[in-house]
């Protein structure tokens, strides 16, 4: 859905991280956290609940700040050292579960897609919907499969059904990359596949992808690498099959009776 950022994507990655570290209230939330994550690459972060996937989303989100800066310590978005909530938005759209619970008002599907132009739970009197935005949100909706959705209140809809929408909301900008956190939960098995089947289409048309899971079957063929975490800190990182199957023997004392046909991970 972002070709047209195809050609404009910068050389710098779209996260680099170096030994950055998070403690809060004395707890250890990230651990020296190294990664480099490209625009445009389909990646899964996978381990169990407490592993550090949450704290690590809420320091490239810049809601956590890593605790120690120095040389030895690089904290990158797009090669920039500083960025804001505009420049998240253009690059990188969040698709999280926890914030469908706060549509709770009777606002449509329509105003849910629209609310992603202002970062907002809907839509308020000082917003100002333009005919361009709304051109977008019927793009989107159509591109999605869920214009049938459009008029319907999202508070009479499956979670599914939201969970798709919030998808349209974060594509509102063009982001070259979705960051999408725990998106499966709650969802039955209807919903499931038709989601993975959405999030494979959104992957295919050139947007990046960046799935945050406890679950190894929402990781879609198109993703190639995987980021295994434990105790806030990246125990692997690497090309899936190596990391879903070699590193289960490999790191056995790290994944007790891990298994790829598992359908989570173990609570370690």
């Amino acid at each position: 859905m972002t070709d047209s950022n195809a050609d404009t994507r910068p050389s710098a990655p779209l996260i680099e991280f170096k030994n950055v570290s998070v403690v809060r209230d004395g707890r250890t939330l990230l651990d020296a956290v190294s990664l480099t994550i490209p625009e445009g690459e389909h990646i899964a972060i996978l381990g169990p609940n407490g592993a550090g996937k949450s704290s690590l989303i809420r320091t490239i989100t810049r809601e956590y700040y890593p605790s120690c800066q120095g040389q030895d310590v690089t904290f990158r978005f797009r090669g920039r050292d500083r960025w804001d909530a505009f420049d998240l938005r253009s690059h990188l759209g969040l698709v999280s579960g926890d914030l469908q619970q706060t549509f709770t008002r009777g606002i449509s599907g329509r105003e849910v897609v629209l609310s992603g132009f202002f970062s907002s739970v809907g839509l308020f009197l000082s917003h100002e919907v333009t005919p361009d935005m709304e051109r977008k949100v019927d793009e989107i909706l159509e591109f999605l499969e869920i214009a049938h959705l459009a008029d319907r209140p999202m508070t009479e809809l499956s979670s599914g059904e939201g969970r798709r929408l919030l998808i349209g909301r974060a594509l509102v900008h063009d982001p070259g990359t979705l960051l999408l956190d725990e998106p499966t939960n709650s969802l039955d098995l209807h919903a499931l596949h038709t989601f993975r089947k959405t999030l494979r289409k959104i992957a295919r048309s050139g947007t990046g992808i960046i799935l945050v899971t406890h679950s190894l079957p929402d990781i879609i063929p198109e993703i190639s690498r995987v980021i295994l975490m434990r105790d806030g800190a990246v125990r692997m990182d690497g090309n899936k099959a190596e990391v879903l199957t070699d590193g289960a023997t490999k790191w056995s004392r790290l994944a007790t009776n891990f298994s790829p046909r598992r359908t989570a991970l173990p609570n370690w």
